[in-house]
Parts: C-alpha cells; sequence; structure tokens
C-alpha cells in the first residue's frame, strides 16, 4: 500500500466552503468534550457565551471594544501570512508600541494640545511596533533563523520590558503604589463612544486599515510580490523579486498595525500604561486565529474580529456564571485554529492510496 499526498487542481467554490465550514463544525464538536468532563451541558455553555457577547447591547459594545485591537492585529498579520513570513510577535509589537506611545503622552502631552500629541502618539506607535518587527525579519533573511522561534521569544522580552518600567522607573508617583504608570493628561486620552469603552478613532483607524490593506495586496505592485513570494518563492526569486525588501515591507506593516493597536488601548482603554497582559489579552496569539478564520481576507477578518471579540468578552461571562477558567476560550480558540488550518491543508492537497 502506498499513500501519497498530491496538490489539487481546480478547486470549486462549493467544496471549499464545504472543508471551512465542516472546520468550524468539528472545532465546535471538540471544544464540547471540555465541558462535558466538567459535567455541564456544552449547549447550555455556549449559550452562555454568545447571549454574553452578542445577547445584550453591554455585551455587543463590549465586544466591539475587544474586536478594535484584534482586526488591527489580524490586518497585519494577513499581509505577513500572504508572504508566508509566521509573524507570532504579534503581542510584543502591540506592548512596544503602546510603550513608546506611554512615553510621548507622560513627556509630550502635559504642554500640548491634543492634536499633536496624538498623531504623535499614533506616529510613534506604528514606528515603533514596525522596528520592533523588522528585528526578526532581519535576523530571518541575513542569518536564516527561523521566524517563528524569534517572534515568539520577541514578546516575552516585550513583556518583561514594560513590566520592569510600570514596576521601576515609570511606576505612578499617584497610583497608590500599584503599578501602573501616572494617568495620561486629557491631550493624551482618546474619546470614547458616550456609554462605552469603544474609541470611535480606533475604531475608525482599524475599518480604515482593513479597506488599505485589501487594494494593497490586490491592487498594488508589492501587494502582488508578497502573495507570489508566499505561493512560490522560487519564481518570485527567479521573476526577479527581491526577497529581502519584500520582507521588510511585510513586517514593517504587520508590526506598525499592532503597535497602533497598543496606542488605542492605553490612550483609548487604560489611559495609562499597565501590567502587559491588561494592555494585552493575549490579542497578538488570537488575531492569528481571526487572520486564518477570515481565510487572509482583510475585508472579512472584520467580521472574524467581531467574532472572536465575542468569544473573548463570552470567556469573562463563563467565569463568573459557570467557574470555568478564561483559559477555556483559549482552549476553544486553539482549537478553531487547528481545524481551519487541517481544512485548508486539504483545501490545497488530497491524499491518495494505492495499492
Amino acid at each position: 500500500m502506498h499513500i501519497s499526498i498530491e496538490k489539487r487542481g481546480y478547486v470549486s467554490k462549493n467544496f471549499s466552503t464545504a472543508i471551512y465550514i465542516s472546520s468550524i463544525f468539528f472545532a465546535v464538536i471538540v471544544s464540547s468534550f471540555i465541558f462535558l468532563f466538567r459535567g455541564v451541558n456544552p449547549f447550555y455553555a455556549f449559550y452562555k457565551i454568545f447571549q454574553g457577547s452578542f445577547g445584550s447591547l453591554y455585551g455587543i459594545k463590549e465586544t466591539i471594544t475587544k474586536a478594535i485591537p484584534l482586526l488591527l492585529i489580524a490586518e497585519g498579520l494577513i499581509v505577513a501570512f500572504k508572504g508566508k513570513f509566521w509573524n507570532i510577535g504579534a503581542n510584543g509589537q502591540l506592548l512596544i508600541g503602546a510603550t513608546l506611545s506611554t512615553w510621548v503622552a507622560l513627556n509630550f502631552g502635559p504642554t500640548n494640545s491634543t492634536i499633536p500629541t496624538l498623531l504623535l502618539m499614533f506616529l510613534v506607535g506604528f514606528i515603533g511596533g514596525a522596528l520592533y518587527g523588522l528585528i526578526p525579519a532581519l535576523m530571518k533573511v541575513k542569518l536564516g533563523i527561523n521566524e517563528i522561534i524569534i517572534t515568539l521569544m520577541f514578546n516575552y522580552i516585550a513583556e518583561d520590558f514594560v513590566e520592569y518600567l510600570v514596576y521601576g522607573p515609570w511606576k505612578g508617583k499617584t497610583q497608590y503604589g500599584f503599578p501602573y504608570t501616572d494617568n495620561f493628561p486629557s491631550s493624551a486620552t482618546l474619546a470614547q463612544i458616550p456609554g462605552t469603552r469603544i474609541s470611535y478613532v480606533t475604531l475608525i483607524v482599524a475599518l480604515i486599515s482593513a479597506i488599505l490593506i485589501y487594494f494593497f495586496i490586490e491592487k498594488t505592485k508589492y501587494g502582488f510580490e508578497i502573495k507570489v513570494t508566499g505561493e512560490n518563492p522560487h519564481a518570485a526569486k527567479y521573476s526577479g523579486i527581491n526577497f529581502v525588501k519584500i520582507t521588510i515591507i511585510m513586517m514593517l506593516i504587520s508590526g506598525g498595525l499592532a503597535g497602533i493597536a497598543g496606542v488605542g488601548e492605553v490612550a483609548g482603554i487604560h489611559k495609562h500604561l499597565t501590567y502587559p497582559s491588561q494592555v494585552s489579552s493575549g490579542y497578538g496569539y488570537t488575531a492569528i486565529i481571526v487572520a486564518w478564520l477570515a481565510q487572509l481576507n482583510p475585508i472579512l477578518a472584520i467580521i472574524s474580529a467581531f467574532f472572536f471579540g465575542g468569544i473573548l468578552v463570552g470567556g469573562d461571562i463563563i467565569q463568573t456564571s459557570l467557574g470555568f477558567p478564561f483559559s477555556t476560550i483559549n482552549a476553544f480558540n486553539g482549537f478553531i485554529l487547528i481545524f481551519v488550518m487541517v481544512g485548508n491543508f486539504f483545501t490545497e492537497y488530497k491524499i491518495k492510496i494505492r495499492r
């Protein structure tokens, strides 16, 4: 018996859609066992998750709040993933963007008006995240280091750096001993939609980024080169595409959008820099699933980010109502990622058994 894996030729839209839906269905089925092992009816558990996220006005408002950073990061990851650069370091890039914008808020904000302060915060946040993403990109193309390992390790460096600052030199004198920086001046904070925690500025930026990334990938020369590099690196090389330049562009965009998400969190939600786990509730990791569930489509990522924003809100709900740890939601997200990637494999390849 001979087993071989062969690339499919033409794949119909109906077939790929069926595989996609089946992947999510099996992820939900497997996730149900988490609740069954604790003696909880899975239907009731999923009802509580989605009812808490989408069944009330408060839940929807919180879902949008969490969807904003997910969408920003996912748009950047889509660019990198299209070029087959596996950026797992968006969480660290978010934290660096948040940290540098905090410096601007505390040092530039008190003596300047709102618009120049916020513009500088977003600019510095983008540059900080972009440069933090550029380092592993250069290590990949110049030294051949695996990007998955290096971007993942950079997350921990960023987290420890933020903890050092909030416990040490940046610890606020007005925070009663808590490891926070001093609160931002009003000129360095983003206005929220009344009655919500939604920063309408970052919401608009996130939606615009989805449109811009779509046109960048589909309508520009660099977007075309990124797709060619990801689909066939050898063809890209022989056609004269500069792999180093394309990799740098991908990671500058990917890291920069994550940095903007960090600015939105500290300026729009917390109003100061605090624990890394509070600045980012694992957004950099969840956004990976957002990107893949959207099939690396920048526009579909809007829906995917909203869905996973609801999942994160539902994680808070099941902690209080069912007594499950928040890590349950991380397991659920992990199952979705695994089955979606398996589904992508079977969309592109088929297994043949010959006797």
